[in-house]
């Protein structure tokens, strides 16, 4: 188990979350941020959660009503503590059941040779989630991208398509690249996308941040892996949820290597052509062959975004991978211009890119699964459908 983060359980405004995250001696120890879900799986989800000063944290979880268990992150033996940001990964849990949990974080003030001094202990109100099925035969998910800073489109977006009250008819979010324009500090990730998710859906449902070249860009991008759960602690990965077998790509930046604003300090190219062997692998896989649907999610589409060197170099890497491995659906971002797009000569799959991040060209798609289809509509921010796929299983 691994821990990070937390979360302010309470309404932070920007003006003062700012303050919150400049450790101060005489303030007390608080939830900046948290707690927040990422990979949840049958028996399995990580929690995170970020606190105002160095603690030692833990889970306290179990499953229906009571918590009977608590869980803690570990490297090599020592127990992590004297840390701020928080990441613990509860295993064992019982597939298809209701979970209770709550973050507990204790400040250490200070040592005295090898003994711990230790401070308040704060801890969150008893929350909960739902673990999917072992064979569950259906999800909803939908998906954002391009949000570019402007964190109030997540609520905007949610609620202008239905998703208000206690009505969240959505198990998880993917958060498709370009969040941010470039990343300078942590209360930039808190207040444009952390937070927003806990107040809206993440103490109860996961969310995922896959890499767009913005998140590549900035002072602090190299800290962005800390305040989010990634299988193996990669931005690449495969999942299965239900009958769709996802496959998650990292399109990395747009420029090229050589680009003088980085300084000499990226190798995008490179880290392509290991990802390409990791996907000839994964599309050769057991759990890949054998799922219902296929959907890919890469921020740059390697097809249909223009001539930049990021896109020809996913189309030269990525493109005859994904054509040979009967993909039955793409999804992404980065144009900022909505648009689907039909199998062609080029790409043997559909293909939806999806808008923003001005008023009039934001979307949201929402993606329904099930064993017999896959059921996409791209919705416009004025609640206009701008695209659609409805896709059946094929035969084997």
């Amino acid at each position: 188990m691994s821990q990070i983060g937390a979360l302010s359980l309470l309404p932070v405004s920007a003006s003062t979350a700012a303050d919150l995250l400049s450790p101060v001696a005489e303030d007390p120890n608080h939830f900046i941020v948290g707690p927040y879900l990422q990979n949840i799986g049958p028996d399995e989800v990580t929690v995170m959660w970020i606190t105002h000063k160095n603690c030692f944290s833990w889970v306290e979880y179990g499953a229906g009503t009571y918590t009977t268990k608590r869980a803690f992150g570990y490297v090599n033996g020592l127990i992590e503590a004297n840390n701020r940001v928080n990441k613990i990964t509860l295993t064992g849990l019982k597939p298809g059941m209701q979970h209770k949990y709550k973050i507990v974080s204790t400040e250490i003030t200070g040592y005295k040779g090898s003994k711990v001094e230790f401070g308040e202990t704060i801890s969150s109100p008893l929350l909960g989630f739902k673990t999917p099925a072992e064979n569950e035969d259906e999800f909803k998910t939908v998906i954002f991208n391009d949000i570019h800073d402007r964190p109030q489109i997540i609520p905007q977006l949610l609620y202008r398509h239905g998703y208000t009250g206690n009505t969240r008819d959505y198990d998880f979010v993917i958060f498709n690249g370009d969040c941010f324009d470039w990343v300078t500090e942590e209360i930039q990730m808190v207040d444009h996308l952390i937070k927003p998710c806990v107040d809206i859906f993440a103490t109860e449902f996961p969310f995922i941040l896959t890499q767009g070249n913005h998140e590549c860009r900035g002072s602090f991008s190299r800290q962005i892996p800390s305040y989010y759960a990634y299988p193996d602690n990669k931005f690449y990965y495969a999942f299965t949820r239900g009958p769709v077998r996802f496959v998650v790509l990292d399109s990395g930046e747009d420029k090229a290597d050589d680009t003088v604003d980085y300084g000499g300090l990226i190798a995008f190219d490179q880290y392509r052509e290991k990802q390409r062997m990791w996907l000839e692998r994964e599309v050769e896989s057991p759990e890949f062959k054998k799922a219902e649907f296929r959907v890919v999610i890469i921020h740059i589409s390697p097809y249909h975004s223009g001539d930049g060197h990021g896109t020809l170099h996913c189309r030269k890497v990525f493109g005859p991978v994904l054509n040979k491995a009967k993909i039955d659906l793409q999804i992404s971002g980065h144009t900022h211009r909505y648009m689907t797009h039909e199998p062609d000569a080029d790409h043997n799959y559909p293909i939806v890119i999806g808008g923003g991040p001005l008023e009039g060209n934001r979307t949201l798609i929402k993606l329904h699964a099930t064993r017999k289809q896959l059921d996409l509509k791209m919705i416009r921010d004025d609640g206009e459908i701008v695209g659609k796929f409805l896709i059946p299983k094929k035969g084997k």
